[in-house]
Parts: structure tokens; C-alpha cells; sequence
């Protein structure tokens, strides 16, 4: 199969950020006057769901706690943005090769997220010296889908505007639930664990991946 598309889905497909993440959260944590703090385990239990301010909503709920999820979230993101510009991170393994190589041989790039725009221009802005997002094809955000992933909503919405056909696209995501998003949409995905998500189920996925190569596109 020749692929037309490389579609990276999450942030984390292409630059490692889950810890920076859980970080980012209990700072809002302590900011907000909560006791609360997600260690390594608790925080890799919560990544199976999806988005943010859902994860504080359950977590108040199962611990009777009425917060402001929303404003919380928010105030995280503004921590975790600072973080992604003032940390010296680097792309994923093989991540510059795969994009490359997409590039050279006129695949067409997506970034198929469905995170905030302020997110998504941190990830640029932190990684402006190995590529902008102006080599990418597509780019998402929040505000283009109501339903986030799992829901294949984003990537319906990235095929759509890429002009192909899912059979024509390859996507990568690094944990289970987003992986589903891409096979939601019929989509073949490849998957390529983040450090959070190295024990999730992949059997989905067309095949398995620690490093990047452009055997993806085999």
C-alpha cells in the first residue's frame, strides 16, 4: 500500500511530554489549595481517560470534592506550555526521519490532535528548530470536533480536509485510547507508546513501534 497521508496524532507521538504533564497538574493542584497529588501510577491509571478536564471531574467525584475542573484545567495548560518553552526537549526517536522522508516523497503531513491551539503552538514553538507548522498539512485543535478521542471525530475531520480517503492515510498515536480514534475511523494506525502508556493494549494496531522508521510506510 503507498500511503498519501502520515497523520501524528497526539502530542506525544511526537515529543515525550507525560511527565512534564503530570507535573503540570499537581502545581495546579497546589495553586488551587487542593491536597491533591497524582503520582507516577496514579497519573498512568488516569490516562486511560480522555482529556483533561474529564480527569479532574472524576477524580473530585471519587474523592467527594466540588472544584472548578475547568478553571483548573485551564491554569494547567498555562503551566505546562511554560514548561514546554523554557525545558530543553527534544522530538521523538525517528520522529525527524519519518517527516523527512514524508516530505521528500510528497506524503502529506497531518498533526491530528484534538488538544488547544495553545498547546498545539507550544509543541511548535519548543521544537521551531526541527520543524514549523507550516510542514504540516493539517493541523488540529479543540475547537474543530465535538467529540474528543476515542471518538474518531478529528480524524474524520483531517481526512476530510487532507481531500483522501482513510485507506489512503497512515496514522501514529502513543496510547491506547487515541489509537482508537484513528481505528474509529477505519484508519490504519501504527502504534508508537509513550512512556505512560507502554502496558496498554495495541492489538488493533497494524503494527508496534519504539522507534520511528519509514518502514511505517511498508
Amino acid at each position: 500500500m503507498t500511503y498519501k497521508s502520515l497523520l501524528f496524532g497526539s502530542i506525544g507521538t511526537i515529543i515525550e511530554t507525560s511527565e512534564l504533564q503530570r507535573e503540570s497538574f499537581n502545581e495546579a493542584f497546589k495553586e488551587a489549595g487542593l491536597d491533591w497529588y497524582w503520582d507516577q501510577e496514579d497519573y498512568r491509571l488516569l490516562l486511560k481517560q480522555s482529556g483533561g478536564t474529564k480527569r479532574i471531574e472524576d477524580f473530585a467525584e471519587k474523592n467527594n470534592t466540588t472544584v472548578e475542573a475547568q478553571k483548573i484545567r485551564e491554569r494547567k495548560t498555562h503551566i505546562f506550555n511554560q514548561k514546554l518553552l523554557t525545558e530543553k526537549l527534544m522530538p521523538r526517536e525517528g520522529v525527524i526521519d519519518v517527516i523527512e522522508y514524508a516530505k521528500n516523497n510528497q506524503i502529506k503531513l497531518g498533526f491530528v490532535t484534538s488538544t488547544t491551539k495553545d498547546n498545539v503552538n507550544s509543541v511548535f514553538l519548543a521544537l521551531k528548530n526541527y520543524f514549523t507548522e507550516e510542514d504540516f498539512d493539517f493541523v488540529g485543535n479543540n475547537t474543530m470536533v465535538k467529540n474528543p478521542k476515542p471518538h474518531s471525530d478529528i480524524y474524520i475531520e483531517a481526512i476530510k480536509r487532507l481531500n483522501l480517503e482513510a485507506n489512503e492515510c497512515i496514522a501514529i498515536e502513543d496510547s491506547r485510547e487515541s489509537a482508537l480514534s484513528a481505528h474509529n475511523a477505519k484508519i490504519s494506525c501504527v502504534a508508537f507508546p509513550g512512556s505512560f502508556h507502554e502496558e496498554d493494549n495495541y492489538d488493533f494496531c497494524s503494527k508496534i513501534m519504539l522507534k520511528l522508521d519509514t518502514s511505517i510506510f511498508n
